[in-house]
């Protein structure tokens, strides 16, 4: 069950109208890193999850939280549209949608949600359910959940560069806090699954099936050998089951491709 609590989460409230700028807040509201994304990410994460119930617990926590931020980039987003769009465009450009474009802003806010957020990014392209991860599997979900956490605070500092708006920057500084806070939390959980399942995932994959010969081997399929220097080609591996291998010149493995002739209703070219 979900309750809503009319109060915002933190303020949400800009010094002065940006049209334009509210444009390119909508990538961190409806684009593949924004709070939509990780809402939904979280929430599907949450109800599907087999496991212990404190991950369970602490899934829908975060997620919930979202729903929060996702409210509060949305009033933003309205409020910087106020007063849009802007009056001081050329005199002959009477249309809102001209005057938007003129103006920078994304004319759909002015025709199609009447100076509000959209479920978009910041070039109008619909936020999509693929953007979201959820597979059951709870350490492949959170270090996509780190991931995710970690481009959606790199968006967020280069928009709070972007703006010397305070009410604005107020905000952002918010977010940016808590994208602190959730990065550290899947680091946390993380560590804690890797120390009962292991670093690999599936962990339930029986490894001798696997062709075991090139697990651990790192190939130099490129020119140059700067990554020979690297911990992923030297030493014990993260798993804690073997050492890394370079393979400075790697060879192929497999037979030369000799496909048969399509049939003839296929109309393909023989050989």
């Amino acid at each position: 069950m979900f309750y809503h609590v009319k109060e915002l989460q933190y303020n949400a409230k800009p010094s002065q109208p940006d049209p334009v700028y509210a444009k390119k807040l909508q990538e961190i509201l409806g684009g593949q890193y924004g709070e939509m994304s990780v809402m939904m990410q979280y929430l599907f994460q949450g109800w599907n999850c087999r496991a212990e119930g404190k991950y369970r617990d602490m899934i829908l926590d975060i997620a919930t939280e979202e729903i929060a931020h996702v409210e509060m980039i949305a009033t933003m987003i309205a409020q910087l549209l106020d007063g849009a769009p802007a009056h001081d465009q050329e005199q002959g450009a009477k249309d809102p949608a001209v005057e938007a474009v003129l103006g920078g802003m994304n004319p759909q806010q002015a025709i199609v949600s009447g100076l509000g957020a959209q479920p978009n990014d910041s070039i109008g392209y619909p936020w999509t359910a693929r953007y979201t991860i959820a597979s059951g599997n709870l350490l492949a979900d959170f270090r996509a959940n780190l991931n995710a956490e970690s481009q959606g605070r790199l968006q967020v500092c280069r928009l709070y560069e972007m703006t010397t708006d305070p009410g604005v920057r107020d905000m952002l500084s918010f977010l940016i806090a808590r994208d602190t806070m959730h990065q550290n939390q899947w680091m946390a959980a993380i560590e804690e699954l890797e120390e009962t399942q292991g670093a690999v995932v599936p962990s339930t994959f029986n490894q001798k099936y696997e062709k075991q010969e090139v697990s651990y081997s790192f190939m130099n399929f490129s020119e140059g050998e700067d990554s020979s220097t690297g911990k992923w080609a030297n030493g014990p591996t993260l798993d804690g089951q073997a050492n890394f291998e370079y393979v400075q010149n790697p060879k192929a493995m497999g037979q030369k491709p000799d496909l048969q002739s399509g049939p003839r209703y296929i109309h393909g070219t023989s050989p």
